[in-house]
């Protein structure tokens, strides 16, 4: 797989986003294209945002300790490569280049191991609440600044690729308005979610 190649790309880090890396990655197949992202929502504690645990997770520093739910998760190494937090900010835990472990047991379009070819983007929120619209201008730019240098296709929710294991990011997210922040064809969304014209 070739490497992005812009000014606002390097080794497969985006310049636009805070850089906190994260161990939990691997590579990619030889062949792998990036041509799907994959939408999650996040947050840690449940229904708490702006803290740290989000970070300390993706790098294996979270207190297990700290709050009763972390035991349910307790020894979890996962990643995603970016984490949009609630007032639009973006953390970019590991290249877009190397795989992240964000979709696990997955299949889009007939293609299973969605991390091989995908890109994670964890908004941080909670499942069926609604997103701040600075999160949608955020996720709206790095999706357009993947499109620059990847052969990004499609666009899915974490729901769509593990339907029945995974719910996020839930009802609440705005996928028409995405849609229309972006200017992308219907065929790059999952289908039945838009707004028919």
């Amino acid at each position: 797989m070739s490497g992005p190649e812009h000014p606002d790309w390097s080794a497969g880090w985006w310049a636009q986003a805070r850089h906190v890396h994260s161990p939990n990655f691997g590579p990619r197949p030889l062949d792998a294209a990036i041509t799907l992202a994959v939408i999650h929502s996040i947050s840690l504690p449940p229904g708490e945002y702006g803290g740290p645990e989000i970070e300390q997770l993706f790098t294996n520093q979270l207190d297990w300790s700290a709050h009763p739910y972390f035991e349910q998760i307790r020894g979890l190494e996962v990643s995603s490569h970016f984490v949009i937090r609630r007032d639009g900010e973006v953390v970019q835990f590991v290249s877009v280049l190397d795989r992240a472990w964000h979709a696990g047991r997955s299949s889009w379009l007939g293609r299973d191991n969605c991390n091989d070819y995908g890109v994670g983007i964890e908004l941080e929120g909670l499942e069926d609440h609604p997103f701040e619209q600075a999160q949608y201008l955020a996720l709206t730019s790095l999706l357009q600044a993947l499109r620059q240098t990847c052969p990004l296709t499609h666009v899915a929710g974490h729901e769509h690729v593990a339907p029945g294991r995974k719910k996020d990011p839930g009802q609440a997210f705005d996928w028409a308005g995405l849609q229309r922040m972006l200017d992308w064809p219907d065929t790059a969304f999952p289908s039945g979610l838009l707004p028919s014209t």
